[in-house]
């Protein structure tokens, strides 16, 4: 499982365990399971999807940036 937590300029958003978590990076759409490698990414407008252990959840974003290291997704962003 992945620990992913958004948040932006007025707090915290959503924070939970989930599945898998697909984001809109300035490179193109960026999906993330448990076990990837450590990554930064710029993030383009577009929706954020957590596969969440009670459904999918989506975030629209218009900017920021996300961190990925040892199963923890931090997104960063105004939404």
């Amino acid at each position: 499982m992945l620990q992913v937590d958004i948040v932006s300029r007025k707090g915290e958003v959503w924070s939970g365990e989930s599945k898998s978590v697909v984001f809109p990076s300035l490179e193109g759409d960026v999906g993330i399971l448990p076990g990837h490698t450590p990554m930064m990414a710029l993030l383009r407008e577009g929706n954020v999807s957590v596969k969440a252990v009670d459904g999918e959840q989506k975030f629209h974003v218009t900017d920021g940036f996300v961190t990925v290291d040892q199963d923890r997704v931090y997104v960063v962003s105004e939404l």
